[in-house]
């Protein structure tokens, strides 16, 4: 067929079949619009007009399947930017993602100037038990160099189905030759809570996202916490920053920890009657008394942000941090076939004081920016006052005994000793420039500004506390 009659061929086959059937009208006349009551038949067989066009006519073959796909993926995308179509390695990554378990190595790793470092492999892993050290570089993986290869498909490259092998080049220090190691990837666990105690006193509880079994997660972190803390539990603080959500009824469910009874979370739907309500679960394991800090930050979202609405509506715990990031649509994931969905947005979440969370966000009681520890170290003015004890020859608050006396010289040299180490490092630090920072560095919350900002409010209810009860 000629380039003209190709032309022709398609502006016949693109002529409404009204302007078809009625030839006397004239060139002027307005082309007839896509009406919003055309028939579903009607709009259903527009489609099918475009997609034998561009199999016909399109430069090059294309499959069917991968149209059709295209053009499901469009059709959600033009709701909201959390309805889509999952094909099938989406759609296995949801289900994985939410079962907080996957095929793979056991590796955490992170990246710098383009170079992938291996963090710590996972206890009782493939990767763990090959040998796969700390600091070790990844360079191979199914014996293809990784240069240019972002974080995240080096980490989609190395998951995979269970049972498969897959083999990684590393580069260790201190040996000049690439290692090689052969795995088979196994099913991952991934652990959603990770805890620590403070100052012998304060649980500290991240959860990374919501999960199966997050709540039973949190529920054994406080009780192995309350049970090493001294003297009893000073407080709790829950940690969901950067917590992007995940399953609905594990945000109840946590929340149920720290509640007694009520509305957790409701929905407003397109049908006023079609309203759901999740209400606290009265049974289980209860701590309802300890005080309590959730700290949020605006990559806290969904789930994360049920949980801090439910606790501040309640007044339960002080929400701090700063404003999360205001994902209160709810989704539900429907199985189309045996390897796609979609994912579609049918309702907006409510706090129990009908608050709505989306594009609003949790606001926090105590508003306090993320900040690193040596920053706000840095930010602190050296303290330079003379005190009594630094004076020559000063008088004690007792008289002491002899062995007293050496027992405190013996601290005060110790003390001056760290001073004038503390001080010698701070000027080295200060001629040297920034250390630059170490990617191996275990998270300690104890060093980090938020907690510890968290820990003081604790301690500062604790005093208050024990002042109302000694002025009864």
């Amino acid at each position: 067929m000629s380039r003209l009659a190709s032309l022709a061929f398609l502006s016949v086959f693109l002529v409404s079949p009204a302007i078809a059937r009625d030839e006397k009208k004239t060139a002027s006349a307005p082309a007839p619009k896509i009406s919003e009551n055309r028939s579903r038949f009607e709009q259903l067989e527009l489609f099918n007009k475009v997609l034998h066009l561009i199999e016909t006519q399109y430069y090059r073959p294309v499959k069917t399947e991968i149209l059709v796909e295209g053009a499901l993926k469009g059709m959600m995308e033009t709701l909201d930017p959390h309805s889509a179509f999952l094909n099938k390695d989406f759609f296995e990554k949801m289900q994985n993602d939410t079962a907080g378990e996957f095929g793979g190595l056991g590796l955490e790793v992170t990246q710098k100037e383009g170079v992938i470092y291996i963090i710590t492999p996972i206890d009782d892993t493939p990767a763990f038990r090959a040998g796969i050290k700390p600091k070790d570089k990844l360079v191979e993986i199914n014996n293809e160099p990784i240069v240019g290869m972002t974080l995240e498909q080096a980490i989609e490259k190395m998951r995979g189905k269970v049972g498969e092998k897959i083999h990684l080049g590393i580069v260790r220090e201190g040996e000049e030759s690439v290692k090689h190691f052969t795995l088979t990837r196994e099913i991952i666990k991934v652990k959603p809570v990770k805890s620590d105690l403070i100052q012998d006193r304060y649980a500290y509880i991240r959860l990374t996202q919501f999960q199966k079994r997050s709540a039973e997660s949190v529920e054994s972190a406080l009780k192995e916490i309350s049970a090493k803390a001294k003297g009893g539990l000073g407080g709790i603080i829950l940690d969901l920053r950067s917590n992007p959500g995940g399953l609905l009824d594990q945000a109840v469910d946590v929340s149920s920890i720290f509640l007694k009874e009520g509305i957790v979370v409701s929905t407003e739907a397109r049908d006023p009657q079609n309203k759901d309500i999740r209400y606290v679960k009265k049974s289980g394991f209860k701590d309802l008394t300890t005080p309590m800090v959730v700290l949020i930050n605006g990559a806290s979202a969904s789930a994360s942000e049920i949980v801090a609405g439910a606790l501040q509506d309640y007044q339960r715990a002080i929400i701090m941090g700063s404003q999360s990031f205001g994902k209160g649509s709810v989704q539900t994931v429907a199985q189309l076939d045996k390897f796609t969905g979609v994912k579609l947005t049918i309702a907006q979440y409510m706090t129990p004081k009908n608050r709505k969370i989306q594009a609003v966000g949790i606001k926090p009681d105590v508003q306090i920016e993320e900040m690193s520890q040596a920053d706000f170290e840095k930010s602190l003015k050296e303290d330079r006052y003379i005190r009594e004890k630094d004076l020559k020859n000063h008088l004690t608050a007792t008289i002491e005994t002899p062995d007293e006396k050496a027992i405190r010289e013996a601290n005060e040299r110790k003390e001056r000793a760290q001073r004038i180490k503390a001080m010698t490092e701070k000027k080295t630090a200060k001629k040297n420039g920034e250390k630059e920072e170490d990617l191996f560095k275990t998270y300690q919350p104890a060093e980090d500004y938020q907690v510890l900002q968290a820990v003081r409010y604790l301690q500062g209810f604790g005093v208050f506390e024990t002042f109302l009860k000694a002025s009864k």
